[in-house]
């Protein structure tokens, strides 16, 4: 208790300390509840596991429902526990975990899915709640610990904390003892709505233009609750043989625009997606040729550590530290080396349009498969079941100096020992458009999209990123394309449109997506 009594700083707050336990009386069915959190960084604990056990142990499934919104994923034991316990109805705007996800698809969970940045935004003008006037029932916060002024000091993310924090009727503070104090990292700035909203004054990566709490009236918090539980974080496996050849692609690309005076030296600031891929990108960065390199993205993964130690990555701003658990002790153990070069930003900010096309930034993320003309999809498998949403994918890939889109050329099958090809014909779901991609890279090469018309991207992608199993299959779909598309005058993005799923169809009735012919 004495921990947590020198994290409330506002000492007439001390009388709304509780237990766990003792918050079960602020739940209601059908709430709408904002959390924190971003990543399995951030979100709370202690609260709503004891509200799953309440509800386990008095037969409430199904009977004590509520309605989500989160910055992205938390982790995976206590979303998949509320999912399992049919806690959850609306889920808004990503999520991990096998449970909601099955949830998520079989009708259970009803799922929103938005850019980051945008819904971030749209949660502050109210539109999710619309049916309520707007904003929360209840604001559920990890905290470092409150200021004495009321205003709340963060964890290891940021997300949308700040829009729960101003748009809910009431909040509950779980106070994190069990980590450092993270104030001093943060830079926030609070939505505003038009039409008088103010520009993000950021013209490098270092610059801070908020404040380092969250402010908070704190009439509203009902509850403070001292927290023990560590970030699970996110186990990332080691590159693979075909991350390390993608990630070679895009150094080799880098090299090049250096040479043609298209980047500098020390490159644009990087954002970097989640994932293996990603992970090595940067690692292959840490090995490579570029120093005093920045980052402006939403999640910091561990090789970024890696990167700082290298001494060649000088600053990262982003809106969570979404490292595993062995690199958050690696981080508590070195805590000042790190974290006098990072920032964390709210999700409005750090993904913002204004922010990103000044600053310059190359964007570099995966898809689930893109086709022949660079048309992505980052979200639904066969075009209708969802893995876990957008994310802040688009919010870069749309306003990037760069966007470059990496994916393995195939992914494996237990029918067909090549794989399943992750370049198709058309795309059955599109979450970036050709407008928005200028790179597309898989182990077998990359394709450089800038200033070709739709069937040179086409010739472009199917030379250089398909897997040499699939390329005379995807070769013909296009030649065929044209012909019959130019006969008839309509060839400006040739397509088959009856036949572009034959592909996708095979695999479902014969288990491979090599066909022998478009026919």
């Amino acid at each position: 208790m004495s921990g947590l009594v020198g994290r409330i700083r506002k000492k007439s707050l001390l009388s709304r300390v509780m237990s766990a336990e003792d918050t079960i009386r602020f739940f209601r069915d059908g709430m709408d509840l904002g959390w924190s959190g971003f990543t399995p960084v951030g979100y709370p604990k202690v609260v709503p596991m004891a509200l799953a056990d309440y509800v386990e142990k008095n037969n409430l499934q199904g009977k004590m429902r509520f309605n989500l919104f989160i910055g992205a994923s938390i982790g995976a034991e206590v979303e998949d526990r509320w999912a399992s316990l049919q806690m959850t109805d609306k889920r808004w705007p990503y999520q991990t975990g096998k449970v909601v996800q099955t949830q998520v698809n079989n009708g259970t969970v009803r799922m929103g899915d938005k850019h980051l940045s945008l819904y971030a935004q749209d949660l502050a003008y109210g539109f999710y709640t619309k049916h309520r006037g707007g904003g929360f029932d209840l604001g559920i916060i990890e905290a470092s610990g409150i200021a004495e002024d009321g205003s709340i000091i963060l964890c290891g993310s940021v997300g949308v904390a700040p829009e729960v924090i101003q748009n809910s009727d009431h909040l509950i503070i779980e106070i994190n003892t069990a980590i450092p104090s993270f104030e001093g990292l943060h830079d926030i700035v609070m939505n505003e709505k038009p039409p008088f909203k103010r520009p993000y004054l950021v013209t490098r990566v270092d610059d801070r233009v908020g404040s380092l709490t969250v402010p908070c009236d704190s009439d509203k918090i009902v509850a403070i609750v001292e927290s023990r539980v560590g970030d699970k974080g996110r186990p990332l496996s080691p590159p693979d043989e075909v991350s390390e050849q993608i990630a070679a692609n895009i150094l080799d690309f880098f090299q090049f625009e250096v040479k043609t005076g298209r980047l500098p030296k020390n490159l644009l600031p990087l954002q970097s997606g989640v994932g293996n891929i990603a992970n090595a990108v940067v690692g292959g960065l840490v090995k490579g040729p570029f120093s005093n390199v920045n980052v402006w993205t939403e999640v910091l993964q561990d090789t970024m550590l890696d990167f700082f130690d290298s001494g060649k990555l000088a600053y990262a701003s982003s809106t969570s530290l979404s490292l595993s658990e062995p690199g958050f002790k690696r981080l508590y153990d070195d805590w000042e080396k790190y974290t006098r070069r990072v920032v964390l930003r709210p999700i409005q900010y750090s993904n913002h349009p204004e922010a990103i096309r000044r600053l310059g930034v190359i964007a570099m993320n995966t898809p689930v498969e893109f086709d022949i003309y660079g048309h992505a999809n980052s979200t639904l498998v066969n075009g209708s079941r969802m893995i876990n949403g957008i994310g802040g994918s688009g919010d870069f890939l749309r306003n990037a100096y760069l966007s470059i889109m990496h994916t393995p050329s195939t992914r494996p099958s237990k029918t067909d020992p090549t794989g399943i090809t992750c370049v198709v014909p058309l795309s059955p779901h599109v979450d970036h458009t050709e407008h928005d991609l200028d790179i597309l890279v898989t182990e077998q090469g990359l394709a450089d999209l800038r200033g070709l018309c739709p069937r040179e991207r086409a010739r472009e992608i199917i030379g250089k990123c398909v897997h040499p199993d699939y390329r005379p299959i995807m070769a013909e779909y296009l030649e065929r394309s044209e012909r019959e598309c130019f006969a008839k005058g309509v060839g400006h993005e040739p397509h088959m449109l009856f036949k572009a799923f034959k592909m996708q169809q095979s695999l479902a009735e014969n288990g491979t997506m090599k066909i022998s012919d478009w026919n």
